[in-house]
């Protein structure tokens, strides 16, 4: 039986969204088919394993659990890296399903790891997935592969800092209100904030630079939220379409996303015309091409509501699976149950390892 870890926790500001997300996988998935191994990180970058009950994992009981374990009986619990010891991370597990978001988790360094140890794993590589996590990298790319996306303006804690009152005339000249204040690397909208005028532009520069010294200055559309769930190695395969309808009037912050329960409405699939879908088929397939994209993310467009332009807002490459979350609920309205999309997820990711195994080899 293929020994499979879930990875949860993270040092990223989203390590509460993660325990959700494996909380959710962990209820559903078919474990005569998979053997567990839990492995959670704490906020201090600490890697415990875990074999306490499921339910103490999304309100973070798990960890005094873990860390009790560990400190009893460490000949059993130790996690060690890069060793032949039963104990290794290696002979622990066969194949890594990573569930972190946000920085430290699904920006490819936790993929570097699982590389350099010659571990499989689920979902984008190492680069596709720094790429898809810096949303400034991100934009740059999307403009070269011809994709509409809103007007963006990069700046960063030394700009800022150097002379503030000029970056905002430069942002009111360029960008203009309402505009998106937003952390180069973090999701979950941590650190957003939409601005109106000069007092909340400076506020929320303030704001972002808590979680980036890269911060990111969008253009604000008065828009519909869509995504599109992605599954394949380098060859897309689409979802439906989904629409979010935000509790939030004013965007899709992190309350309405994980806190507003069914206030926030997820409409699968979403209302469109023929040329909005296939649209944003067209660009869904493209993105993830264009950052090399394997396994599975969810892309998010935007919809402008007064003359129906398509722009791209963003990849996440370990999109949310917690019980609110698009992605789980995108594939499940296309035909593909939760416990089977799983699967599907770790079939791309062994066929990936396998093929670059191959060339690595010479054999391709």
């Amino acid at each position: 039986m293929t020994k499979i870890g879930i990875f949860f926790g993270g040092r990223s500001e989203e390590h509460e969204v993660s325990l959700m997300s494996a909380a959710s996988v962990l209820r559903v998935i078919d474990r005569s088919k998979f053997r567990l191994i839990l492995i959670g990180i704490t906020r201090q970058g600490k890697w415990l394993l875990y074999d306490g009950p499921t339910e103490y994992i999304a309100d973070g009981r798990w960890e005094a659990l873990a860390q009790r374990a560990l400190s009893e009986h460490p000949e059993t619990y130790e996690i060690i890296m890069g060793s032949d010891s039963p104990l290794s991370l290696g002979k622990r597990i066969d194949f890594a399903l990573p569930l972190l978001h946000g920085p430290y988790g699904e920006d490819g360094t936790l993929q570097g790891l699982f590389e350099s140890m010659n571990i499989p794993y689920a979902g984008c590589g190492v680069l596709s997935s720094a790429v898809a996590m810096d949303k400034i990298v991100a934009r740059d790319i999307f403009h070269r592969a011809g994709l509409t996306q809103p007007g963006y303006l990069r700046t960063n804690r030394e700009e800022i800092s150097r002379d503030s009152e000029a970056l905002m005339q430069k942002i009111e000249r360029e960008i203009g209100y309402p505009a998106f204040v937003k952390p180069a690397n973090m999701g979950s909208s941590v650190g957003l904030s939409k601005v109106k005028d000069r007092r909340e532009l400076a506020q929320a520069l303030m704001s972002a630079l808590r979680y980036d010294r890269r911060i990111i200055v969008e253009q604000g559309i008065f828009c519909r939220e869509v995504e599109i769930a992605v599954l394949g190695n380098y060859e897309a395969q689409l979802s439906a379409v989904g629409e979010i309808i935000s509790a939030n009037e004013e965007f899709y912050d992190y309350d309405s996303k994980y806190n507003a329960g069914d206030k926030t409405k997820l409409c699968i699939p979403a209302e469109l015309s023929q040329e909005q879908e296939a649209r944003l088929r067209a660009m869904a397939k493209a993105a993830y091409e264009a950052i090399d994209g394997t396994g599975f993310a969810r892309v998010d467009f935007l919809i402008d509501k007064c003359d129906g332009t398509v722009y791209i807002n963003e990849i996440n490459t370990i999109p949310g699976f917690t019980e609110y979350s698009m992605f789980p609920r995108l594939w499940m309205q296309s035909g593909l149950s939760y416990p089977q999309l799983i699967e599907r997820i770790v079939e791309l990711g062994y066929a990936r390892y396998n093929a670059e195994n191959r060339r690595q080899a010479g054999d391709e």
